[in-house]
């Protein structure tokens, strides 16, 4: 890859300069109307890169265009993608570039300009959300918001109940369990309803699933809600449950780690107060990039982070990140520029149309359970399976390491539903139908003698 070399300038003007910061594609900006002139620069860059318009989701010949923009391993099939979404080739160049500015420039720039450099970054993550940049802080991830957003939520009393479930992310399951000692309230965990071989989950279940929790649960005053879980990659209809759980007196706090990205959605749509979200999974920016959202009006809900002198309005006080990645939040910019190239409904799309794919032929194999729906609204990358009766974590890892070193096809072990361990099939803008179909392939072969 061709090394782009970043020089250094004045920082003390006015204007675009002010950032101080020198990208590849020209200086960066301090304010939000520059940055939209910053990512129509980049946004030219990467013309050539990338097809023009909308892209149909069964386009081969497209999407392999923007696969060129990856640098993939050519080792294995890697059907894994939700750990972390690979830097698109232009935005890792934006980011080494980044690196090293920041690694010459140091606490020169860090001291004097990364305040409004920050600034400029979030009003373009804000625009990007679609809510207002005072609600929104930047974070190393949404574990680190989601964390923060548990802990200090502060309208909890003794004797409360609290409700999560099985579906939820381990660690924010575990912040959860903490509040019974942080709080002095009821934890209850929730398992949700699974699918069987011949009926799917439908969205009607999950309402009736949350309605009849609250219900058992009438001191319930908190509920983390996943969007779109990790574990099976289901999608739950979050405003409607959330709009049921308020009426009952109940707030949100709702981890949208993978919905942001991989889903068409504004934030302010999915009617929760209390927000963590990740720009490295679906966004495709550097690892270390997340948000923390906080509606305005709700603010002194969460409390200041470990006791951080802060204003009552100021998010900022309500997270403490201490030194982060600045090269890698500089480049969120850039990310977020590449990702609207090709458009979230787009990549939601071919995302879906890829898990399909492998999907319905699965779905009429002996001895295979898919776990999540084929509703449109109830899935979009994300999909696991699981072998009939194979529910430990050393079975499936067993399943995972035949179709690894047999077949040459990544997917994950996923330890969470409480009916036991299951198989995650996670594909990406870069994968092709045919790398979906060799999994295909290896549990046609696996499955055989069933």
């Amino acid at each position: 890859m061709r090394k782009h070399s970043v020089t250094r300038r004045h920082f003390l003007g006015s204007g675009i300069a002010a950032a101080g910061a020198i990208s590849i594609w020209g200086a960066l900006p301090a304010n939000a109307r520059d940055w939209e002139d910053y990512s129509t620069r980049f946004s030219r860059s990467i013309k050539n890169s990338l097809p023009e318009g909308p892209l149909k989701p069964d386009d081969e010949v497209g999407w392999k265009a923007i696969a060129k923009n990856y640098d993939v391993t050519s080792k294995i099939t890697n059907l894994e993608n939700g750990y972390w979404g690979l830097m698109a080739s232009p935005v890792l160049a934006e980011y080494q570039g980044l690196t090293e500015f920041i690694n010459k420039e140091n606490t020169f720039f860090a001291r004097l300009q990364w305040s409004e450099t920050y600034r400029g970054v979030l009003e373009k993550v804000a625009s990007f959300l679609q809510c207002d940049p005072d609600e929104i802080a930047l974070t190393r991830g949404a574990t680190e918001a989601l964390q923060a957003l548990i802990g200090g939520y502060n309208k909890l009393k003794p004797g409360d109940t609290v409700l999560y479930a099985d579906l939820d992310y381990s660690e924010m399951k575990n912040a959860m369990h903490w509040l019974e000692t942080r709080r002095g309230v009821k934890a209850v965990k929730l398992a949700f309803p699974e699918p069987t071989k011949e009926r799917q989950l439908q969205e009607q279940d999950i309402i009736e699933f949350y309605e009849k929790a609250l219900a058992a649960n009438p001191g319930t005053k908190l509920i983390l809600l996943t969007h779109l879980n990790n574990w099976t990659g289901l999608i739950i209809p979050v405003a409607r449950i959330a709009r049921i759980a308020k009426e009952r007196g109940a707030d949100v706090i709702l981890d949208a780690a993978h919905s942001v990205g991989q889903v068409d959605l504004k934030l302010n749509s999915l009617g929760c107060d209390f927000i963590g979200v990740n720009l490295h999974k679906w966004v495709g920016a550097p690892i270390g990039c997340g948000v923390i959202y906080i509606k305005k009006d709700r603010m002194d809900a969460i409390d200041a982070f470990m006791g951080k002198p802060t204003a009552a309005s100021d998010i900022n006080g309500r997270i403490d990140t201490v030194t982060l990645n600045f090269a890698a939040h500089m480049a969120i910019p850039a990310a977020i520029a590449f990702h609207n190239k090709i458009g979230t409904a787009v990549k939601e799309a071919r995302l879906r149309y890829l898990r399909n794919l492998w999907v319905e032929p699965v779905r009429k194999m002996k001895g295979v359970t898919v776990l999540t729906p084929d509703d449109p609204n109830m899935v979009a990358a994300l999909t696991s399976f699981r072998l009939d009766g194979v529910v430990t974590t050393s079975a499936n890892d067993a399943v995972t390491k035949q179709l690894a070193e047999k077949f040459g096809v990544l997917a994950v072990r996923r330890t969470g539903p409480a009916a036991g361990d299951c198989i995650r099939v996670t594909p990406s803008v870069y994968t092709s139908a045919g790398d979906v179909m060799k999994l295909v392939n290896a549990l046609q072969s696996m499955t055989a003698s069933l």
